[in-house]
C-alpha cells in the first residue's frame, strides 16, 4: 500500500487517473497493457468529489454498486480454495468461510459486502438514511466521503487509487478506514495508492511505499521507514514530535527548508525540487526504482484472470433489471414531482374545458377555429410539459457518468429503463387530459375517435420527454439546455402549421414542417376531428366545413394520414431516445479545470525547470508562508470590535426519523436527537477546538449556535455577553465559515473578499481601510497571487478545493468578525496549508475575538494550538469540555484518570488518541459512558460555575446593540448587490450570450417566415398570419428568458442564503437588484429584434408604430423574466421551477387573445385574460399596426375594415392603446415585487 504525497495544485491525482485508464500513457498490468484490457474492471479511481444521487440512501447506493460490479474472481478463488483446503484436510473457520461464499454469489440483490463495508466505514448507523445534497437534509459531508469510499470497496477491484478519502473524517475514523486498506492489501495482494492531506503519524505509519512528488516530478518513491533517512542524506532532518508526512512537504519549501538543515558547520543553501529529483535519482532507493521498471514481466507469468478482458460484470438482461429497479425507486421517491405535474395539468384541464364549452361553440365555420384553437392548445400543453425533463436528467448525469467510467453499465441500460418510465406518466397525463376534455368541449362523439384523440395525444407528450432529454444529453450545461429547450419550443410552435399554415410558408422553409413533431400532432388531430360525420355539412363552395377549415390552415389531408401521424410520432420518439444513447456513449463529461495558479508562480516553474542554480530558482511554492505576522491584527491596521461571550445550557436539537429507518427499525422513536444537554462556553481570546468522531453532532452544534439552523426542534438557552441571543443583532458581529464552499461562480477572488467588506464592515470605515484589510486577508489567506481568478463551479471550473475554502474563510475575515465559527477549516488543506491558515487563525484569537474550529485531522502542532476543547459523542453529548494545557497535558491526564483508559504512547498524537480512546468500541469494552464520567467530575462542576457567572450581564459586558440591522443601509446595499450581479452578468455566457444570440437567430428566421407580409393584407387569414408572428415573437423571446433565468436565479438563490444568513444585507437590495440588472440586456434584445424583423416582415415605417413595437416587445419580456425569478423564489429547485414554468407559458399562451379572442372566452374565465401580459401584449401590438387602417379586406365571406375587423372578432379598441401601455409596466413591477416578497420570505435549505 503506497501513498502519494504531493502539494496541492501540481497535479495531485493524476498519476492516479493514468492508471485506471481515465488518461492515456505507458501503463501496464501484470505486463498487460492498457488496451489489452478493461482497466476499469481490475482498477478504481475514487475521486475527491462526492457524486451520489441524493434520493437513495446509503445502503441502496452500496447494494446498486455490489450489484453492477459483480464478484469478479472470487469464486474461481473460492473454488480453487476449498480445493486446496480439501486436499490438505484443513477444516475453515465457520466464520471466514460464511463470509467468502457469501461474497462470492452471483446477482445477489442483498450482499454481505455491502453489510461488511458498511460497518467498516461507520456508515452502519446512517444506512437508512438518504443521501441528500444541498437543498434536501441528508448524511453529513465525512458521511458522504466514506460512501464515495465505499462504492469502490464493494467490488472485486485489485487495484484502487484514492484522492483525498480521508477529507471530512475524524483521525479515528481515517486510521480504521486505512487500517482496513492495509489488510485488503496484504491479504488479497491488491494494489493500492492513497492520497491523503494531512495524515495523522499512526495513519502515515500504515503505508508501505512512499511516493513524493512535486511539479510533477519524483522525489522519493522507497519504503516509507526509508525516507527520512533519504532526507538526512540531503542533509535534512525531522525534529521530534513532527509528522514526518507534514515534515516531507516543508521540506521542500523555500522559506520551511532551512529550519530541518542539521549540518550546522555548513551555511544552508535552497536544494530546489529539481535538486531533489537528482538526488533521487542518484540514490538506492532511484537506482532500485529504474532498475524495477527495466525488468520485463511476461504475460506468461500471471494468471489470464487477474485481468479482466469483459466490460461489463452483468449479462445485459440483469443490467436492464438492475437499472430497471433503480429507476423504479426513484420514480416512487420523487413521486410529489410526478403528483404535481398531474395535479397542475387537472387544473389546466379544467380551465380549458370550462373556457371551450360546448354550449357556446356551434358547428359552423366561424366556430371551427374555436375548436382548432383548442386542439392546437391541447398539443401545446403536452409538448411544454415535458421540458421539466431536463432539469430532471441533468440532475443525473455526473452519477451516471461516474457510474460509466466505472463500468457498472451501459449508456443503454440507463436509457432503456428512464424511458420506459415514462410511458405510464405520458399515459396517466394523456388521459387524464382527454377524459377531462374531450367531451366537456364537444369533440366528435364518436368513442373510436376519443380513443384515437387519447393515443396521439400520448404519443405527442411521449415524444416532448425524449427530445427534452435528448437536449440535456447534448448540452449538458443547464443553461445551455434550457436556452436550447425554448428554442425547441418555438421551432416547433412555430412550424407547427397552426401559427403559419404550410401553405404560407415560403417553398425553400417548408421542409421545417415536416421536421415539428407539433405537424404531425396536428395533422393527426385535425384530421380525427374535423373528418367526422358532423363536420360534413356541405357548404355553397362544393366543400364540407370539415375540408374548407382543413384546407384555410394547410391540413387537408385524408384520414389514413392520422395513422402516418401516430406512427411519425412513435419514430421520433424512437430517434430521440436512440440519439440520447448515442450522446450519453460517446460524449465526454463535461470536464474540470486545474487549480490556479499565479502567471508570476508559473514562470517560476518554467524557469526552474532550465536551472537548478540556487540563485536563480524563484520560489514557485503554491502554499509559501505568506508574511501572516500578527501585526495585521495587532498594530495600527487593527479594526475596533466589540468582544463577544458566549454560553449556552442544556441544548437540545431533534429532528424527524428518517422514514426508512422507521421503517427498518421497529420502535424508533419518532425524533431523532442530535444534541442532548450541551453546556459550556466560549470566550474572548480563547481558541476552542469541536471534535469528536464523524456524525457526533459538531456542525450541528455549530448551526444551533450560529442560528443557522431552518428546521428542527430546538430547546436549551443560548447567551450573548449575558444576553438573550437575538439573531438579528448576533450576525452583525459573527462570522461562519461553513463546511461546504458556497461563492458566486462568476466573480473573482479579490470581488468575493470586496463584497463582503463593503457589506458587513461598519460604515464609519473608510474605502482605503476596507481595501488595505482585503488585501491583508487575501496575503493571509494564500491567494493573493490568483485574486483576479474566477470562483468558478465546483468540480467544473475555477478553484480547487482547498482554494474555495481558504476563500470562505477569507470572506468571513474581511467582516472583522468578534465570533468566529469555522466547519473544518482545514478540510481539503494539505499539512502546509493548514499550518498556515490555523497559523493566521490562532493570530486572529490572540487579538480577543472570539473563535471556535470543528476539526477532524489536526496534527499535533495544530492541535495544541487551541485553548480549549469540547469533545462529543455520538448522540451529541460532550464527554470533554475545558483547556487543552501545555503540550495536552490536562487533556490527557483527566482521560488518563479513567480506569481502564490505556495511557498514550510517546510522541503519539494526543488527538487520535483521545478518539480512540474515547469511540464507541471501547466504551463498550470497557463498559463506560464517557458522557456520563464527565458529568460527574470536577471539570463538569467547573464549567457549570463558568456558565452561571458568564450568562449574568453585569460587569463590563454590554449587550449587542445597533441602531440598523444592516450595516449598509439600503442604498448602499443595493449599489452592492448591483455591482455584484453586474459583473456575474457580463461573465455568464451561456446565460446572457446565449439569450441574444437566440434572440437574433429567430429574428432573421421570423423575418425570412413572414417575410414583406406586413402590408399584404387580403383577408382574415393573412391577418391571422401577421397575428401568429406577433405571437409566435413575444411568446418565444418570453419563454426563453424565462426559462433560461431559471437555472441562473437559482444557483444564485443558493448564495444569497448564505449572505442572507450572515447579514449582509436584505432580501429587497438582492432582489431589486437582480431585476434592475436585467434591464439592459433585455433592451438590448428588443432592439435587436424590431431592427431586424421590422423591415424584413414589412410593417408601416412610422416613428409611432415603430415605438410602440419595440415598447410592446421590451416589457413583455421583462414580465417573462421577472416571471422567471418570482418562480425560483417559489420553487425548491429547477425541477419544480420548470414544472411550473410550463403552467404558466401555457396559461399565458392560452389567454394571449391568439388561440381564443377575449369576445368568445366565458365570463367567468375573462378576468384571467386581463391578468395575462400577453393579452395586453398582443392586443398593444397588433392595435398599434393595424387599429387605425381602414383597407377593407375579405372576412368570413364579408368584406371589412381591417380597424372594424380588429373590434369586433379581437375587441381591440385602438383609443385603448393608453390602458394598454400602462398595464404592459404594470406587470413586470408587480411580478419584481412578488419576487422581492417571496424571495426573503421562502427559505427552501433544509439545515
Amino acid at each position: 500500500m503506497s501513498s502519494l504525497n504531493d502539494r496541492i495544485g501540481f497535479g495531485l491525482s493524476v498519476i492516479s487517473w493514468f492508471c485506471t485508464g481515465l488518461v492515456t500513457g505507458e501503463v501496464s498490468y501484470n505486463g498487460y497493457k492498457l488496451e489489452e484490457f478493461v482497466p476499469q474492471k481490475l482498477s478504481a479511481y475514487v475521486s475527491q468529489y462526492d457524486l451520489h444521487i441524493p434520493e437513495m440512501t446509503v445502503r441502496e447506493t452500496l447494494d446498486f454498486s455490489t450489484y453492477c460490479q459483480g464478484v469478479g474472481s472470487r469464486a474461481d478463488i473460492l473454488l480453487e480454495l476449498s480445493g486446496r483446503e480439501e486436499e490438505a484436510r484443513i477444516i475453515p473457520d465457520p466464520d471466514i468461510d460464511t463470509y467468502m461464499k457469501a461474497t462470492s454469489v452471483h446477482r445477489l440483490k442483498k450482499n454481505l459486502q455491502t453489510d461488511y463495508n458498511l460497518k467498516i466505514l461507520g456508515l452502519d448507523i446512517c444506512a437508512d438514511t438518504l443521501v441528500g445534497d444541498a437543498i434536501r437534509r441528508g448524511i453529513s459531508g465525512g458521511q458522504k466521503r466514506r460512501l464515495t469510499t465505499g462504492e469502490m470497496l464493494v467490488g472485486p477491484i485489485k487495484a484502487m487509487f484514492m484522492d483525498k478519502i480521508t477529507n471530512g473524517l475524524d483521525i479515528s475514523t481515517s486510521f480504521q478506514i486505512v487500517t482496513c486498506l492495509q489488510h485488503l492489501a496484504h491479504i488479497t495482494d491488491a494494489t493500492i495508492l492513497i492520497s491523503l492531506l494531512q495524515p495523522s503519524p499512526e495513519t502515515f505509519h500504515l503505508f508501505d511505499d512512499i511516493i513524493l512528488m512535486a511539479e510533477g516530478k519524483i522525489l522519493y518513491h522507497g519504503p516509507r521507514e526509508s525516507v527520512l533517512e533519504f532526507f538526512e542524506s540531503c542533509g535534512f532532518r525531522c525534529p521530534d514530535r513532527k509528522a514526518v508526512a507534514d515534515f516531507v512537504l516543508e521540506v521542500i519549501s523555500r522559506k520551511d527548508q532551512a529550519q530541518y538543515w542539521f549540518h550546522n558547520e555548513l551555511p544552508h543553501s535552497f536544494v530546489s525540487v529539481d535538486m531533489f529529483h537528482e538526488k533521487f535519482k542518484e540514490s538506492p532507493f532511484g537506482k532500485k526504482l529504474e532498475e524495477d521498471l527495466s525488468q520485463v514481466y511476461y504475460k506468461s507469468e500471471s494468471k489470464k484472470s487477474s485481468v479482466s478482458f469483459a466490460v461489463f460484470s452483468l449479462s445485459r438482461w440483469e443490467l436492464f433489471k438492475a437499472c430497471m429497479s433503480r429507476e423504479l425507486l426513484l420514480a416512487k421517491r420523487n413521486y410529489f414531482l410526478y403528483l404535481f405535474k398531474t395535479i397542475q395539468l387537472i387544473i389546466i384541464a379544467t380551465m380549458t374545458m370550462t373556457l371551450f364549452l360546448r354550449t357556446g361553440m356551434e358547428v359552423d365555420v366561424f366556430h371551427a377555429n374555436y375548436f382548432m384553437g383548442s386542439l392546437f392548445y391541447t398539443l401545446v400543453i403536452l409538448i411544454v410539459d415535458g421540458i421539466s425533463e431536463i432539469p430532471m436528467s441533468l440532475e443525473r448525469l455526473a452519477v451516471f457518468y461516474k457510474q460509466k467510467e466505472m463500468c457498472l453499465y451501459p449508456a443503454w441500460a440507463y436509457v432503456i429503463p428512464a424511458t420506459i418510465l415514462k410511458v405510464p406518466l405520458s399515459l396517466v397525463e394523456s388521459l387524464v387530459w382527454t377524459s377531462l376534455t374531450y367531451y366537456v368541449i364537444g369533440f366528435s362523439p364518436e368513442l373510436w375517435r376519443f380513443f384515437r384523440h387519447f393515443i396521439l395525444l400520448f404519443s405527442v407528450h411521449f415524444t416532448s420527454s425524449s427530445m427534452f432529454r435528448f437536449l440535456a444529453s447534448i448540452f449538458r450545461n443547464i443553461d445551455y439546455c434550457m436556452a436550447a429547450g425554448s428554442f425547441a419550443i418555438w421551432f416547433i410552435l412555430l412550424f407547427g402549421g397552426f401559427i403559419i399554415p404550410q401553405s404560407s410558408m415560403p417553398v425553400w422553409l417548408k421542409w421545417c414542417f415536416w421536421v415539428s413533431p407539433l405537424s404531425y400532432g396536428q395533422i393527426g388531430i385535425s384530421v380525427n376531428e374535423f373528418l367526422a360525420p358532423r363536420w360534413e355539412k356541405i357548404l355553397f363552395t362544393n366543400t364540407t366545413i370539415g375540408r374548407e377549415i382543413l384546407k384555410s390552415r394547410g391540413l387537408n389531408f385524408d384520414e389514413y394520414f392520422f395513422w402516418i401521424s401516430l406512427g411519425a410520432l412513435f419514430g421520433l420518439a424512437l430517434v430521440f431516445n436512440f440519439a440520447f444513447a448515442l450522446a450519453l456513449s460517446f460524449l465526454k463529461p463535461p470536464g474540470s479545470s486545474p487549480a490556479m495558479i499565479s502567471h508570476g508562480k508559473f514562470s517560476g516553474i518554467q524557469r526552474s525547470k532550465g536551472s537548478c542554480d540556487d540563485e536563480h530558482v524563484e520560489d514557485v511554492d503554491m502554499n509559501a508562508h505568506p508574511n501572516t505576522s500578527k501585526d495585521y491584527y495587532k498594530g495600527q491596521m487593527i479594526l475596533p470590535f466589540q468582544p463577544i461571550t458566549m454560553v449556552f445550557q442544556d441544548l437540545q436539537y431533534s429532528i424527524d426519523t428518517p422514514l426508512e429507518m422507521r421503517r427498518r427499525e421497529c420502535g424508533l422513536a419518532h425524533k431523532l436527537q442530535l444534541l442532548d444537554d450541551v453546556t459550556g462556553t466560549l470566550r474572548p481570546g480563547v481558541l476552542t477546538a469541536l471534535m469528536g468522531v464523524s456524525g457526533a453532532g459538531k456542525t450541528t452544534l455549530l448551526d444551533v449556535l450560529a442560528g443557522r439552523k431552518t428546521s428542527g426542534c430546538f430547546k436549551g438557552e443560548i447567551k450573548v455577553n449575558g444576553y438573550p441571543k437575538i439573531q438579528e443583532t448576533f450576525v452583525r458581529v459573527s462570522g461562519y465559515c461553513e463546511q461546504t464552499d458556497i461563492h458566486s461562480p462568476h466573480i473573482t477572488i479579490e470581488e468575493s473578499l470586496f463584497f463582503s467588506a463593503w457589506l458587513r464592515l461598519a460604515p464609519q470605515i473608510n474605502s482605503k481601510t476596507k481595501a488595505d484589510c482585503v488585501n491583508h486577508v487575501l496575503k493571509t489567506i494564500e491567494l493573493d497571487g490568483i485574486k483576479e481568478s474566477l470562483v468558478g463551479i465546483p468540480g467544473v471550473s475555477g478553484l480547487s478545493t482547498e482554494q474555495r475554502k481558504r476563500l470562505t474563510i477569507g470572506v468571513e475575515l474581511v467582516a472583522n468578525p468578534s465570533i468566529i465559527f469555522m466547519d473544518e477549516p482545514t478540510t481539503g488543506l494539505d499539512a502546509r496549508a493548514a499550518a498556515i491558515v490555523m497559523r493566521a487563525v490562532k493570530n486572529v484569537a490572540d487579538t480577543g475575538r472570539t473563535i471556535v474550529c470543528t476539526i477532524h485531522q489536526p496534527s499535533i502542532d495544530i492541535f495544541e494550538s487551541f485553548d480549549e476543547l469540547i469533545l462529543l459523542k455520538t448522540g451529541g453529548r460532550i464527554i470533554y469540555s475545558g483547556p487543552l494545557g501545555n503540550h495536552s497535558s490536562r487533556v490527557i491526564e483527566y482521560f488518563e484518570g479513567i480506569p481502564g483508559v490505556p495511557q498514550i504512547r510517546n510522541n503519539y498524537n494526543p488527538a487520535t488518541w483521545m478518539l480512540e480512546v474515547t469511540s464507541a468500541s471501547t466504551e463498550a469494552e470497557l463498559g463506560l459512558d464517557f458522557s456520563q464520567i464527565y458529568e460527574d467530575s470536577l471539570l463538569y462542576e467547573n464549567n457549570k460555575e463558568l456558565v452561571r457567572q458568564l450568562s449574568t450581564s453585569g460587569g463590563a459586558a454590554r449587550d449587542l446593540h445597533f441602531t440598523t440591522r444592516f450595516s449598509q443601509n439600503g442604498w448602499g446595499q443595493f449599489k452592492s448587490c448591483l455591482w455584484k450581479q453586474h459583473l456575474s452578468y457580463w461573465r455568464t455566457p451561456s446565460y446572457n450570450l446565449m439569450r441574444i444570440l437566440n434572440t437574433i437567430a429567430a429574428s432573421f428566421l421570423f423575418g425570412l417566415l413572414f417575410w414583406n407580409k406586413g402590408k399584404e393584407i387580403n383577408n382574415q387569414q393573412d391577418l391571422f398570419n401577421i397575428l401568429g408572428s406577433l405571437y409566435a415573437s413575444f411568446i418565444f423571446l418570453g419563454s426563453m428568458n424565462c426559462s433560461s433565468a431559471l437555472p441562473y436565479a437559482a444557483s444564485e438563490r443558493t448564495v444569497m442564503y448564505r449572505e442572507q444568513s450572515a447579514g449582509m444585507y436584505s432580501p429587497l437590495a438582492y432582489a431589486f437588484a437582480q431585476v434592475t440588472i436585467e434591464i439592459p440586456y433585455l433592451l438590448i434584445q428588443a432592439a435587436l429584434y424590431v431592427i431586424i424583423t421590422y423591415p424584413m416582415i414589412g410593417f408601416y415605417a412610422s416613428a409611432y408604430k415603430i415605438f410602440w413595437n419595440f415598447y410592446g416587445i421590451f416589457c413583455s419580456m421583462m414580465s417573462f423574466s421577472y416571471l422567471g425569478l418570482l418562480l425560483v423564489a417559489l420553487s425548491p429547485n429547477v425541477t419544480v421551477a420548470s414544472t411550473l414554468f410550463s403552467a404558466f407559458y401555457t396559461t399565458y399562451s392560452l389567454f394571449a387573445g391568439f388561440v381564443i379572442p377575449q369576445p368568445q372566452i366565458p365570463k367567468w374565465w375573462i378576468w384571467l385574460y386581463y391578468l395575462s401580459p400577453t393579452s395586453w401584449t398582443l392586443e398593444g401590438l397588433l392595435t398599434s399596426q393595424y387599429g387605425d387602417i381602414d383597407k377593407e379586406i375579405m372576412v368570413f365571406i364579408e368584406n371589412k375594415t381591417i380597424a372594424s375587423f380588429l373590434e369586433e372578432y379581437f375587441g381591440f379598441h385602438h383609443d385603448h392603446l393608453a390602458v394598454v401601455a400602462v398595464a404592459l409596466i404594470v406587470f413586470p413591477v408587480v411580478l419584481a415585487s412578488l419576487f422581492a416578497f417571496f424571495v426573503g420570505r421562502l427559505n427552501f435549505q433544509q439545515r
